[in-house]
């Protein structure tokens, strides 16, 4: 049954306000801070995104719902220090939009999606201004996840001509990293190790960003993959009556391997 998106947005802001009751509240909604909440709100966007990947559009609503209900406690939090409410924050986000889609809501001429995506950009770089961050790596989000960090300040370099001409360069760059990484291992300074493990990463991420990938959705499947491929592997191993810890190195090798070949061969099939 459908029911009116304003009646139950209020219904939700309600139960919030409920939750955070000095009087009646829940005892553990009452001492909850943004910053206490805030891991939870990257889960959830997580949980969405996972709910995407596997097509499950039974979960979806619970998921986006669980989103929904982070912002609707940090607006909570700050309307009870005085700061903005929910209406603040949907006014803002409206606006924005508007102010961003001229070729929709205003005057400007109609636009594909590459002329979009540098009119967006143009547009997000005046408000940057308007907000006094100078630079132009200002803006990218700390909070980031540090694959997406990575490919979106060489992406800010990019646009001022700092950056790689194509795949093939980053490639070089990966090769010379290694090269670095490799010279470190013989004195094991943790330092020095994880700097350069740094630089890899940062170089993947950005090879990644040069071939129009994500790197964290790259990184995502390839460990999907490791758990399929694992499980798949152990549950060959304990048919024969065996446990992984029973095994040595080389037959688990072995078992990865044909794991391996039995995957290829199904997905090669019509």
């Amino acid at each position: 049954m459908s029911h009116a998106p304003e009646a139950e947005l209020r219904r939700l802001l309600d139960i919030m306000a409920a939750l955070r009751d000095p009087a009646t509240g829940c005892p553990w909604d009452k001492l909850q801070t943004f910053e206490t909440i805030a891991p939870y709100t990257i889960e959830e966007a997580y949980e969405v995104a996972d709910a995407i990947a596997r097509q499950d559009f039974t979960a979806l609503p619970d998921e986006l719902g669980d989103l929904l209900f982070q912002v609707v406690y940090h607006t909570r939090l700050a309307e009870e220090d005085g700061r903005f409410a929910f209406a603040d924050v949907a006014r803002r986000i409206a606006d924005k939009m508007i102010r961003r889609h001229p070729h929709v809501f205003g005057d400007a001429a109609a636009r594909d999606a590459a002329a979009q995506t540098t009119a967006w950009e143009a547009q997000k770089h005046m408000e940057r201004l308007a907000r006094a961050e100078a630079g132009s790596l200002a803006g990218v989000p700390m909070g980031l996840p540090a694959l997406t960090r990575a490919a979106k300040l060489t992406a800010r370099a990019g646009r001022v001509g700092f950056d790689w001409p194509d795949a093939g360069a980053v490639l070089e760059k990966l090769n010379e990293e290694i090269g670095e990484l490799r010279a470190e291992l013989t004195e094991g300074d943790p330092a020095r190790l994880a700097d350069e493990v740094g630089d890899l990463l940062f170089v993947l991420a950005n090879l990644a960003r040069k071939l129009d990938l994500d790197p964290e959705t790259c990184l995502h499947q390839a460990n999907m993959k490791f758990e399929r491929r694992f499980n798949a592997m152990e549950r060959m191993i304990e048919s024969k009556q065996l446990t992984l810890a029973e095994m040595p190195l080389e037959a688990m090798e072995a078992a990865w391997q044909q794991v391996k070949r039995i995957e290829r061969a199904g997905l090669a099939k019509p």
